[in-house]
């Protein structure tokens, strides 16, 4: 008779030696200095599981929007490395417009990558009655191409809504706000996406481009009623396929 294998005591079994145990998402993070309230991506406090942080020094918010960041690649390559070398099981980044490297940093990485919350673009889409459409919340309408959509095997073309340049947002952000406002940035969120649902009625759904963003996704629901994703539901999904959920059957 074959020995039962006690799966309560091989569930937290390393698949492979590693310094660090009990965190399984590692964090490519922008160098930034600006406040990161809870529900952003690069605030610990925001997951419900522990998260692992490698910040690529130097690498700003804007290198990856209004630059190249195929440019800083190395950098991403080296945050890479340092964390799976610690153990992390899949890896994620702290900026969307990070999409549209997103065919190099699979192609590096030894484990899974969600290097953009536009990923779940075509997903969503998929759960859609036939005539309704994603929304997509931008933190920069201008920089945004058809490659960060079509890298990460999403469709162009998608209505597209921004954050006002000089709505709190996007200005805390830029001048690396120390101290930032939930209630104003909460309005910011509102209103852009109030203005989007106002220029596009069939949006169905939203998927938000910007990191930032989650801490605001819940009041965007409720005020809207409509689905709201982003990075958070983005980095959930992907830890749920590293460490599923344990159903055991009760023993007598």
């Amino acid at each position: 008779m074959q020995p039962v294998i006690n799966v309560l005591q091989t569930a937290d079994r390393p698949h492979r030696q590693r310094p660090v145990h009990g965190a399984h998402v590692g964090f490519i993070l922008l160098d930034t200095g600006f406040e990161r309230l809870p529900g952003d991506v690069a605030n610990a406090l925001t997951w419900r599981f522990p998260v692992q942080y490698h910040v690529v020094t130097g690498v700003r918010p804007q290198d990856v929007i209004e630059g190249a960041p195929e440019k800083v690649l190395p950098a991403f390559y080296d945050a890479i490395d340092r964390l799976t070398q610690l153990g992390m099981d899949g890896i994620a980044t702290s900026c969307g417009f990070l999409a549209v490297v997103h065919p190099q940093l699979r192609a590096y990485s030894r484990v899974p990558v969600a290097s953009s919350s536009l990923m779940q673009i075509p997903l969503v889409l998929q759960t859609l009655p036939a005539d309704k459409t994603v929304g997509v919340i931008v933190s920069d309408r201008k920089a945004i191409t058809d490659k960060h959509f079509t890298n990460i095997g999403a469709p162009v073309g998608l209505p597209l809504g921004e954050l006002a340049f000089d709505g709190p947002i996007r200005a805390n952000m830029r001048n690396n706000a120390s101290r930032v406002s939930y209630a104003a940035q909460e309005r910011d969120a509102l209103e852009s996406v109030e203005r989007m649902l106002a220029e596009t009625p069939s949006i169905g759904a939203l998927v938000s481009e910007c990191a930032n963003l989650p801490p605001y996704s819940q009041a965007i629901e409720k005020a809207f009623g409509v689905p709201v994703y982003d990075v958070v539901s983005l980095v959930e999904w992907l830890h749920a396929g590293l460490r599923p959920r344990g159903f055991h059957p009760e023993t007598s």
